[in-house]
């Protein structure tokens, strides 16, 4: 069972079994979001996803009028988004678990925002937005 935590440890989280997807997004939410190229989450459950501690020091964004990310009250660490297309899901940010996931990233997503500095240089498939069936 995978766990992680924000950098300061005040949260902390199980997962009941490997993500089921992992992508990395390219959209300027993300990249506003984590400082940085493009972020990195896994697809799970919602009813896999477990908080060991700090539940109560999640502070909770909404960054669009479909998505709401959260993060620690205590060190900023971004932990996950859900997304109104898929409430039965989380989507955990990949970088605060402190095992492997069970998976490797499957894709590029929102390349038609990345930063235009960012060179995608791997072989992994490319969508300029959702792949086909992702936000359905």
């Amino acid at each position: 069972m995978p766990s992680g935590s924000c950098l300061c440890g005040v949260v902390q989280y199980r997962v009941r079994g490997p993500l089921e997807s992992i992508d990395h997004c390219h959209c300027s939410m993300c990249r506003r979001a984590h400082g940085t190229a493009f972020a990195t989450y896994g697809r799970v459950a919602r009813e896999a996803l477990t908080w060991t501690t700090g539940e109560d020091q999640l502070q909770h964004f909404e960054s669009s009028g479909a998505a709401t990310r959260s993060f620690c009250r205590q060190c900023g660490s971004s932990l996950l988004f859900r997304h109104s297309a898929a409430p039965q899901f989380d989507f955990i940010a990949v970088g605060t678990l402190d095992d492997h996931p069970g998976c490797r990233p499957e894709a590029h997503i929102f390349v038609g925002s990345k930063a235009p500095w960012y060179s995608i240089e791997d072989d992994l498939p490319q969508f300029d937005e959702y792949p086909p069936g992702m936000a359905d």
